[in-house]
């Protein structure tokens, strides 16, 4: 699932072009675990990565950036 599928199933409705470029001209990144879980394993394990997708410690490390920045932007954790 791409992140715009992910934000459109949670906001219940097809979100714009225009929205998501206002989302991201704004600094606002959106993510799910899978987005994240690729964007962890492409920044810490890179081209010399023993495994080619993220694997289960790529994933935990997801769902911990994922609580943290929950927190931090004032939402609880899930």
């Amino acid at each position: 699932m791409t992140m715009q599928q992910a934000l459109e199933q949670a906001m219940g409705y097809k979100v714009d072009d225009e929205t998501m470029r206002r989302l991201q001209e704004g600094g606002m990144a959106v993510m799910n675990e899978d987005s994240m879980s690729q964007a962890v394993h492409d920044v810490y394990c890179g081209v010399m990565a023993d495994h080619d997708q993220p694997n289960d410690k790529d994933r935990d490390q997801a769902r911990a950036l994922i609580a943290s920045f929950r927190v931090q932007s004032g939402w609880p954790a899930l």
